[in-house]
């Protein structure tokens, strides 16, 4: 569907590279990362070789220069083979480094954009806190403005690279008593852990960032799924901020970074649309070649049934997932239709995975076959980057505010 309504020649030739890489370079190692709980430096370096971690910023930042649609099929055809890997270029790339590209003043753009976009440094993007999951506006980490710096005290949890990033953006309450409007956000960097594994690819850290003191990552989390992704804590405990790391003005910390949970939702509803598709895939061919009753399972209409409903399901979530990102491209709102991308999407990859793993009979509830691991995968979507309650209260405020006006 997508290939003559949304795609370019040069979307086709992106999809095909990114198909290549996953299918020779990830899928060989993908369920030994998880079973490890291990980070992909490897095939980070190679990633940021073939220029995934900077897709959409253009190239005098050191990015691809490539559009929205692209960055999305990457996040699409990782995911089918490992959401891991999928995750890693979407945590990255949306979270850790678009709020600098959007948000940024030039020269904090030229400081750290470049080291983000080729890849040589990870990014993160610091909102949850113990007391602030669905309910970001309660954010209880403190910046109080001293002597041309900020000191920053909190913590933040469930970040994606809090161990192996070295660049994060960070929510903080510099004005108590102002609720959403009291809330700014700053660039903070410290040293990623574990770089005896990043050192023999020459990647994950730069010198010449600041390891700023007091800033660091805490317990590394051992998940359900996405086990080859780095989630840790982060920890602040009296961190001089220089004043010029502000990122946009005082107070607007909070509503910037709604805008890039809106594009972080089209995002994971392609990661969560990649679970769906790779499932799909491997029950598909399942089907045909196990046997039962004398023949392959795939002539039972029971089993035909499913397939069907996954395929026509998946069909709708690509249109729901390419809009929205087509709509963004084009600086169109597209807040309601990234809610209902990824909310569509995220439960879809559940449903699906669920179902495929039912094709695969016993054997789907082994390690054997990948869709246990894209099953634990799965779950995460449904609760990342806003739950699926939060979706849907966004989804009903976009329907009431067109009703109204």
């Amino acid at each position: 569907m997508e290939d003559s309504l949304y795609f370019s020649e040069q979307h086709l030739a992106v999809r095909n590279m990114v198909r290549e890489f996953a299918r020779d370079e990830v899928a060989p190692v993908a369920a030994e990362l998880d079973a490890k709980g291990e980070f992909p430096w490897a095939n980070v370096k190679k990633m940021s070789e073939l220029g995934l971690l900077g897709i959409p910023w253009p190239e005098e930042l050191g990015g691809s220069g490539l559009d929205l649609l692209s960055y999305m099929i990457v996040i699409h055809e990782l995911a089918k083979v490992d959401a891991s890997h999928s995750i890693t270029v979407s945590a990255h790339t949306t979270l850790g480094t678009s709020p600098i590209v959007n948000f940024g003043t030039d020269a904090q753009r030229r400081r750290y954009v470049p080291l983000l976009a080729s890849g040589q440094v990870l990014g993160g993007f610091g909102l949850t806190e113990p007391s602030a999951g669905s309910d970001a506006a309660s954010t209880q980490s403190t910046a109080v403005r001293k002597n041309g710096h900020y000191v920053l005290n909190g913590s933040k949890i469930f970040i994606t690279h809090g161990g192996v990033g070295e660049i994060f953006v960070v929510t903080a309450v510099t004005e108590p008593g102002k609720g959403t409007k009291g809330i700014s956000a700053f660039i903070v960097t410290k040293e990623a852990s574990d770089l005896d594994k990043a050192k023999p690819f020459d990647i994950g850290h730069d010198a010449s960032l600041e390891d700023m003191r007091g800033f660091r990552a805490g317990k590394k989390e051992d998940k359900l799924g996405w086990r080859a992704s780095d989630t840790r804590e982060l920890i602040f405990e009296d961190v001089e901020v220089p004043a010029e790391n502000l990122l946009g003005e005082e107070g607007a910390g909070f509503s910037n970074f709604m805008k890039t949970l809106d594009s972080g939702r089209v995002g994971v509803a392609a990661l969560s649309l990649g679970i769906a598709e790779g499932a799909f895939e491997h029950a598909l061919k399942y089907s045909t070649w196990r046997k039962q009753f004398g023949q392959a399972i795939s002539n039972f209409q029971g089993i035909q049934f499913q397939l069907a409903d996954m395929a026509t399901e998946i069909e709708a979530g690509k249109h729901l997932m390419f809009h929205a990102a087509w709509l963004a491209q084009n600086k169109q709102p597209f807040g309601k239709q990234a809610a209902i991308a990824k909310l569509f999407c995220s439960e879809l990859a559940m449903r699906t995975t669920i179902k495929a793993i039912q094709i695969h009979g016993g054997y789907g509830y082994t390690k054997e076959y990948p869709v246990e691991r894209m099953m634990r995968d799965a779950k995460i979507c449904e609760i990342g980057e806003g739950t699926s309650e939060i979706q849907r209260l966004v989804i009903a405020r976009h329907l009431l505010r067109e009703l109204a006006d």
